[in-house]
């Protein structure tokens, strides 16, 4: 039985429903690895874990490993079966960080050049060194702290 939230969930759908029109490419205990509906390029593989997890700082360190594993293995299956000359994982988490289903899941995307992809980073940014200091030392001091949850 699902949740309330995995309920309305697409990937829980995906996950626990039985549908044809889904092209899935692995499964496990842990994890399901499908095509999604609209892919950047042929081959893309979104990897989700079988719990309904929404983002990165709801996953546990066990579910972590497993999908790492996977995916990891599936970019290996990749880049022999589809010979791209290159991939990104990608993985985002809210809103601003363009995560459009809040299922935790990781984006294999095979690339080529001349792809529809293009870039995915900024040519440039201009923060100044206080500002990038400022952030490494916030960053530097709660690792510190520790790196517990």
């Amino acid at each position: 039985m699902l949740t309330s939230a995995a309920a309305d969930c697409p990937f829980c759908q995906i996950i626990h429903l039985d549908d044809p029109d889904v092209r899935e490419v692995y499964r496990d205990d842990q994890v399901v690895a499908f095509f999604p509906l609209e892919p950047a390029t042929l081959g893309h593989t979104l990897v989700v874990p079988r719990q309904h997890v929404p983002d990165i700082w709801s996953l546990d360190e066990e579910t972590a490993s497993r999908l790492a594993r996977v995916t990891v293995r599936l970019a290996n299956v990749m880049r022999r079966s589809l010979q791209p000359e290159g991939l990104n994982v990608i993985q985002s988490n809210g809103k601003v960080a363009t995560q459009t289903v809040l299922h935790l899941h990781v984006h294999l995307v095979p690339r080529w050049t001349g792809d529809a992809v293009g870039r995915i980073w900024p040519p440039e940014t201009n923060y100044s060194d206080n500002q990038k200091d400022a952030a490494w030392e916030k960053l530097r001091a709660a690792c510190r702290e520790g790196m517990a949850r």
